[in-house]
């Protein structure tokens, strides 16, 4: 296995890790969480560098990138339901977009047609990971900086849970706006008849 593919796979144990952290209360779990987040951002960087550098391209590589990334955000999201920080059927909106667009992918990969990435998919990428950012930002200085009420920590950690809340608000749509621009342009692949 090359060093691409095991970058893109390492992000299923980061994610692990992420979550356990965030669920913990010990001194420097909330910042362990933030900094191993920036990590995985760095090891989906680095993954397509070096892959690109080298020449290592691959099917796999494409495939798993994309499916480790969704599993990633996904898997955090669902983590932060759990700790109260956003509500779940917003994630269950994006759950339900990412399987669907990925469905068909695969219905259209049947018919000898690649699905690209749309600058919509990759808007709403940015938007997931700059929301899920800001609430892991937020427990940092809410747990591991924040004393008492109303320093400056904790006042920076509300500001971040409202970043963090239009952000996640930001990214549904965005979430559901492209899934619908996906469907618009390659929906008729899906539902051509004679297909079930």
């Amino acid at each position: 296995m090359n060093l691409p593919n095991i970058l893109t796979l390492s992000r299923i144990p980061l994610m692990f890790l992420i979550v356990w952290l965030m669920r913990e209360d010990f001194m420097w779990a909330a910042t362990g969480a933030f900094v191993m987040f920036v990590i995985a951002g760095l090891t989906d960087w680095l993954d397509g560098y070096v892959a690109r550098k080298q020449g290592i391209v691959s099917n796999f590589g494409i495939l798993m990138d994309a499916l480790t990334d969704k599993i990633l955000m996904l898997g955090l999201m669902i983590a932060l339901v759990d700790i109260g920080q956003v509500h779940i059927f917003l994630v269950l909106l994006i759950l339900g977009r990412e399987f669907m667009i990925t469905g068909m992918r695969l219905v259209a990969a049947t018919k000898g047609v690649v699905v690209s990435a749309e600058s919509s998919g990759k808007q709403k990428t940015v938007t997931q990971i700059l929301a899920v950012g800001a609430f892991l930002l937020e427990a940092v200085f809410r747990k591991d900086f924040g004393s008492g009420t109303g320093g400056w920590a904790v006042q920076t950690a509300e500001t971040l849970n409202w970043i963090g809340l239009i952000l996640f608000g930001l990214c549904v749509f965005m979430t559901l706006y492209s899934g619908a621009n996906y469907f618009k342009k390659y929906g008729e692949l899906v539902f051509l008849e004679g297909d079930r």
